[in-house]
């Protein structure tokens, strides 16, 4: 458990130091009302300041979303709950059976728990959040919740076809 922690922490560091380098990262382009938030604001958030230059990109991370036979890809966000998603992904891509809840969105049981960033946030079709630090939902609609954000499906073509009114196994792999 120790090492665990010990490696939990290395990454941890790792990506901190990386989103708050000498690259500024592509922000993510949402529909709706959506901020977004500046990358000076999420190398606060992480403790450090930067000196971005401009025109200059960081390599966003990436996962594939599969429900059924329909591959998506998302756009990961930069906290631990990802940090942690994202090394269980490592060892093998992670299948939820997921379930219908309010006709806006999908959960599932992750079967461990991640660390938590919880903040109230309103979310919109295709954001990827975890709940209770041991859930993933993904949304066809929208909700305002507490939460912590995982990540959004890039592009929403099919989603809502893809997810269906029903129960939905959605399979999560590092692209």
């Amino acid at each position: 458990m120790k090492k665990f922690c010990a490696l939990l922490c290395i990454v941890t560091v790792i990506f901190s130091m990386a989103a708050c380098g000498n690259i500024q990262a592509e922000s993510a382009a949402y529909t709706g009302d959506r901020e977004t938030v500046s990358e000076m604001e999420k190398c606060e958030t992480a403790g450090t300041e930067a000196d971005i230059p401009n025109g200059v990109e960081e390599a966003v991370m990436n996962m594939k979303v599969q429900v059924g036979d329909v591959v998506f890809s998302a756009t990961l966000e930069e906290n631990e709950a990802v940090a942690s998603f994202v090394e269980m992904m490592r060892e093998n891509p992670v299948s939820i059976q997921m379930s219908d809840y309010s006709s806006f969105e999908k959960v599932g049981s992750l079967g461990t728990s991640l660390p938590v960033n919880n903040s109230q946030i309103t979310t919109y079709a295709g954001d990827i959040v975890l709940y209770n630090g041991n859930q993933i939902v993904i949304f066809y609609g929208s909700n305002s919740w507490s939460y912590t954000r995982l990540g959004h499906v890039d592009d929403l073509t099919g989603w809502e076809e893809a997810l269906g009114s029903g129960d939905v196994t959605v399979t999560f792999s590092l692209e």
